[in-house]
């Protein structure tokens, strides 16, 4: 992609928060641009990345000028990919250790809440609600996974 396509996209996602008009965002907003632009940092790298864009006195908002150099180098060295579709496969059928095709609800919090970095509760529930078939009260992750995978085209 050109420089300019890089721009453009970015200015687009941003102007979409930037609900005053006035080339700044709220900093709670941020995560979602990055996502909205494909990448999909851990929290770990988000608020290396806020650390990068934050004026020098937390203002709480985050401006364009700031925000601009840094996502264009983000997309430009595509950091943040999301994880292909195989590979979140093979982590969930790890989990699956019966082999059933699906994770029961338990089973999923307990992962997610325990093991490496934890969800919070409000990620926790954004996840079962988009996750979970209410009438199996379990994950039946293939399906999970197509849903989830970014179309890169």
């Amino acid at each position: 992609l050109a420089l300019a396509e890089f721009h453009k996209k970015i200015k687009e996602a941003f102007e979409v928060f930037d609900h005053e008009s006035n080339n700044t965002v709220d900093v709670r907003e941020i995560g979602t641009i990055i996502r909205s632009l494909g990448c999909c940092p851990s929290e770990g790298e988000l608020h290396d990345l806020l650390a990068e864009v934050e004026e020098e006195e937390p203002t709480g908002y985050i401006r364009y000028e700031k925000f601009l150099p840094v996502m264009t180098k983000v997309l430009q060295e595509r950091r943040y990919r999301p994880i292909p579709e195989d590979v979140l496969l093979r982590a969930f059928e790890v989990l699956d250790s019966a082999k059933h095709g699906f994770l029961t609800k338990e089973e999923l919090v307990k992962y997610m809440t325990e093991e490496g970095e934890p969800f919070s509760q409000e990620e926790m529930e954004e996840m079962l609600s988009a996750a979970i078939d209410p009438e199996s009260n379990s994950i039946n992750y293939k399906e999970y996974i197509t849903m989830m995978v970014i179309d890169e085209n």
